[in-house]
């Protein structure tokens, strides 16, 4: 009886230290915080939506298909992501940089397009400047795409600490944090497709 549970506190103590579980959490306060963030944003943005002065125009400039597949491309990178993640019990640290890098090219495809729509919104003259609502519209997208260009950051410098340190408990850490912000980026576009491209569209 006394070895089985050595043994079980062995394999506890040998989990433990895989992961910086302080660390784990102060991450989960942080993302706490950037819900605050963007519920403000989105709080905000429906405050200026309803007021008659804005005269929403989502019909005349938003392209739902491109940001259909913006949405798409996201949630395809939160999959490659998972998978990445699958691999960390295999400890192949190939298949997950590999899988990393898929994130990483998916991220980025998802970040151009994102941008090119603003700059194109700004090249017909339907900018931040143009009234308060396309001022709020801005925001939330910019600081959305801030995070992501942040996360991109983020994913390039597990893959280099990987071949560098292996897959050690600080790569783990690291690992499961960005994890928690990646989803997190993508929870938060699915509320940005929702509430400002779905619902937008059919505002009258």
């Amino acid at each position: 009886m006394n070895t089985i549970l050595n043994n079980k506190n062995t394999f506890l103590d040998h989990k433990s230290k895989d992961v910086n579980f302080n660390t784990i959490l102060g991450f989960w306060i942080y993302i706490m915080s950037d819900c605050i963030l963007f519920a403000s944003l989105f709080a905000t943005y429906m405050v200026l939506i309803n007021t008659k002065i804005n005269e929403p125009i989502f019909k005349e400039i938003f392209n739902l298909r491109n940001i259909f597949i913006e949405t798409i491309i996201l949630l395809l990178s939160a999959f490659s992501y998972g998978i990445a993640m699958s691999k960390i019990n295999f400890k192949n640290i190939k298949c997950i940089n590999n899988w990393l890098f898929v994130t990483f090219l998916l991220g980025g495809f998802f970040l151009i397009l994102e941008f090119n729509e603003l700059y194109n919104f700004i090249k017909i003259n339907f900018g931040p400047n143009y009234n308060s609502y396309m001022s709020g519209f801005f925001s939330i997208i910019v600081t959305h795409g801030i995070h992501v260009f942040i996360g991109l950051v983020w994913i390039l410098t597990i893959i280099i600490n990987l071949n560098k340190y292996g897959l050690n408990s600080i790569n783990k850490t690291r690992l499961i944090c960005l994890s928690l912000f990646w989803h997190f980026l993508d929870i938060i576009w699915i509320c940005v497709f929702t509430i400002i491209y779905l619902l937008g569209y059919m505002y009258k």
